[in-house]
């Protein structure tokens, strides 16, 4: 009989699997599966946004040095666990975070350092268009970065051609197709879902609106063509293998799908995109996205329209910032500890902070604290300051500090999300997923009771977005006969174990005083941001 680990080393030899590489905000990673659709590999390469000339960003050659790492992590995950080279791929997807601006010249060249959706440095032109299409573009959409270079006479914009995100053009370069996945392309600019194209009516309004500057480009030239999950996104050239694998055994001619964004990718990982369905990812960024019955009754500058994969409308809620803040208590306490002359690993110095929260008072003892590391449009902040105050009577215990960080991290969403409670949008799961909720009985009970909603939790998210785009490519190579609804239940899903937790009453008393307290206390981060 054939062991378990010689039949995947022939599936990997023979091409039966599917590539997705994802590039997230800190660390971009790499997942190889099966026929079975689990993961038989990975890789990773961590790497980190800079803040150059007051503008996130990361260089061009951190793109593709990253991506040659990840995948040679991988690589050589598969050569150890089967002892066979990785020479062929089935399938193969990319995904990366979602939004910001990358702006290219008729000969593919970057023609700005990419800005990526952490800045909030268009204000002027997130405003105006929203007005003019009755429709809501936050700040880090590619269309508010590309008027905001127009209001702001950048001569760059003479010179454009086209338009990408971050999955796009590494897809393009590993293709030489210039498409995006429809969830992506939602990020960029407006999707009709009737016809999962561009919104035409927008698109001519845009074009009225600069009409006079005298360019010589119209939007629809300048934006990657849509495609919905299972689409023809082309196949890995021979060039571009080789700027995959340098090594030149990777061979080309895997069938790729669409690129997709991280928010798309985070929904197939947890079976989230059937209408009334939903989840919440927490990592850099946090954000929901619940999948809509049908269109909102009125416009909210708090939830962003964007689509699944497939193409259905989805309300998304972003928060800027989400687990950086927590991370960074989590480093000074293992200082802490070490100066004690006891050493943990980051995961026990994480689950013992969090299980503290669970000793806390309901409302946090009386603390306040702002996770702010970046501007938050959903409350107005170009700017942030992490910040923890306190009154004098407050209860400062390990308890009450780490579930007023904790709150703090789920603030602004819960705003947002009230949004859509209020819009009457009800929901028959909502996912929760991200290394905030590994320490088990914290996360999903802290979200819980700031949503006051039930929260599933599990193992059902596999490897996260890298394996959601692995998924995504393997649709697109066997299974897009059906709907991708239907493949995640039915072939992805069937038989995954979750787990609900509900909203405890006393927790959302708890966290609606501390919620009260900290939407009073935006003033102090506000004088903070200003005098700081």
């Amino acid at each position: 009989m054939i062991d378990a680990t010689a039949q995947r080393a022939t599936a990997i030899s023979a091409g039966r699997t599917a590539l997705g590489i994802e590039f997230g905000s800190t660390r971009i990673k790499a997942v190889l599966i099966g026929p079975d659709h689990t993961p038989l590999a990975v890789g990773f390469h961590d790497w980190e946004n800079q803040f150059v000339d007051r503008i996130w960003t990361y260089s061009e050659a951190a793109i593709w040095d990253g991506l040659r790492a990840c995948y040679a992590s991988l690589a050589a995950d598969v050569q150890q666990r089967y002892g066979v080279a990785l020479t062929t791929i089935g399938a193969f997807g990319v995904s990366a975070m979602m939004h910001g601006y990358l702006a290219f010249d008729a000969s593919d060249a970057l023609l700005v350092p990419f800005r990526t959706w952490r800045n909030t440095i268009t204000e002027p032109a997130s405003t105006q268009l929203s007005s003019l299409f009755g429709h809501n573009i936050p700040q880090r959409w590619s269309i508010a970065h590309l008027y905001q270079a127009i209001l702001n006479d950048e001569p760059h914009v003479t010179s454009l051609t086209h338009l990408n995100t971050l999955a796009g053009f590494v897809h393009h370069r590993l293709t030489g197709r210039r498409v995006l996945g429809v969830g992506d392309a939602s990020g960029m600019f407006p999707i009709d879902v009737a016809t999962g194209t561009y919104d035409a009516t927008m698109l001519a309004r845009f074009d009225a609106l600069v009409a006079g500057r005298g360019f010589d480009w119209k939007l629809a030239d300048l934006l990657p063509e849509p495609l919905p999950a299972g689409a023809d996104a082309g196949t890995m050239t021979d060039a571009g293998a080789l700027l995959l694998d340098p090594t030149g055994t990777l061979q080309s001619g895997a069938i790729c799908c669409p690129p997709e964004g991280d928010a798309g990718t985070g929904m197939v990982a947890t079976n989230s995109v059937a209408r009334r369905t939903g989840n919440v990812s927490a990592g850099t960024s946090i954000f929901a996205m619940v999948v809509l019955e049908g269109p909102l009754a009125a416009q909210h500058g708090e939830l962003d329209l964007v689509t699944t994969p497939a193409g259905d409308l989805v309300a998304m809620v972003h928060c800027n910032n989400g687990a950086s803040e927590l991370n960074a208590w989590a480093g000074l306490l293992s200082e802490f500890a070490a100066g004690l002359g006891h050493t943990a690993d980051a995961s026990a110095v994480f689950e013992t902070f969090f299980t503290a929260a669970l000793d806390g008072d309901a409302d946090a003892g009386g603390l306040l604290a702002y996770n702010y590391l970046s501007g938050e449009h959903l409350t107005g902040f170009a700017e942030g300051r992490p910040l923890f105050v306190r009154t004098p009577d407050s209860r400062l215990s390990l308890a009450n500090f780490a579930r007023a960080q904790l709150y703090a991290t789920f603030a602004s969403l819960s705003l947002g999300m009230k949004v859509l409670w209020d819009e009457g949008v009800h929901l028959d799961s909502l996912y929760a997923h991200g290394g905030l909720f590994k320490t088990k009985g914290v996360g999903a009970r802290i979200l819980a009771a700031a949503l006051d909603t039930p929260v599933a939790v599990g193992e059902i998210a596999g490897e996260g977005g890298a394996w959601g785009i692995a998924l995504l490519a393997e649709y697109a190579h066997h299974h897009r006969e059906s709907s991708l609804a239907h493949f995640l239940q039915h072939t992805v899903f069937a038989s995954a174990p979750i787990e609900t937790v509900s909203p405890d009453a006393t927790d959302v008393a708890g966290f609606a005083g501390f919620a009260e307290r900290w939407v009073a206390g935006l003033t102090v981060e506000r004088a903070a941001v200003e005098n700081t």
